[in-house]
């Protein structure tokens, strides 16, 4: 009987280290997939801002000719930066 409550301890200790080297090991897999999860988010994030600023080149211009849409927003710019002067004068 006190054999049986020893076998039964053992292997009660047996599993609770397998079970926690298992732990373990999943808390390291997880520390590893969130990190490939937040570089994943900043990924998309720079992605989803170059597609904005494909977007905007876009919009200004018909036919998507970069150079006159560069043209363009660089004259805008000069008209806003003018029109802030005027108004801090």
């Amino acid at each position: 009987m006190i054999d049986d409550l020893r076998k039964d301890i053992e292997q009660l200790i047996s599993l609770y280290e397998t079970e926690k080297h298992r732990g373990d090991e999943l808390a390291a897999k997880l520390v590893v997939k969130e990190s490939e999860a937040a570089k994943y988010k900043q990924q998309i994030t720079e992605l989803t801002k170059q597609i904005d600023r494909y977007k905007l080149a876009g919009a200004f211009t018909a036919e998507g000719d970069k150079t006159a849409a560069k043209e363009r927003i660089d004259r805008l710019i000069k008209e806003i930066d003018k029109c802030i002067r005027l108004i801090a004068s």
